[in-house]
């Protein structure tokens, strides 16, 4: 039962490790990356789809991103949903290939995009914390059935911290390098 707690918050907290990574990944920064575009969505025959499930999408060279329709009456629809996206890309169609070069980040831009980091991390911290919180209760629920003893119990909790503490370091460590790569000129 407590292996059962302990492996169960684990999952969970890597599973915001994972959530973190993912928003960390959205951010853009002065580099293009084909994930930048994973969440932009397309209309393709009446229902809404990710771009590259509609299009190629790879790396031109470090600052620009291609993507190139499967179809070409997409070309209009993939380049105005990547316009309209929330991310402040212009594309420009060059044929059959949609060029979208990386704008260059100015310093206020850069400690904004700093901030949004931040607040992310934090979440993160504060959804591992409601983690351990959970295990923390279920093992006080434990030991108030009597089906575990204090011990128990102690060892339990201290084995939770410790998956806690490591959780979050790794929380800071992607912050670190996130922000670094965000003030990197």
């Amino acid at each position: 039962m407590i292996e059962d707690v302990k492996k169960n918050a684990e999952q969970k907290m890597q599973r915001s490790l994972e959530v973190l990574k993912a928003d960390l990944a959205k951010v853009r920064t002065g580099r293009a990356h084909v994930g930048l575009l994973d969440h932009v969505m397309v209309e393709y025959y009446g229902s809404m789809v990710a771009v590259n499930q509609v299009a190629n999408v790879n790396l031109g060279d470090a600052r620009t991103i291609n993507v190139q329709p499967f179809e070409k009456p997409m070309i209009a629809k993939v380049e105005k949903a990547i316009r309209d996206c929330d991310l402040g890309l212009n594309p420009a169609t060059n044929g059959d290939i949609i060029r979208v070069p990386m704008p260059m980040l100015t310093e206020e831009r850069r400690r904004d995009m700093t901030k949004i980091v931040r607040s992310e991390a934090e979440g993160a911290k504060v959804s591992i914390r409601n983690v351990r919180r959970d295990a923390n209760d279920a093992l006080k629920k434990m030991l108030k059935d009597k089906s575990i003893s204090e011990d128990e119990e102690r060892r339990a909790q201290d084995d939770i911290q410790k998956s806690t503490d490591k959780a979050v370091a790794e929380v800071d460590k992607l912050l670190q390098v996130k922000e670094a790569e965000l003030m990197a000129v």
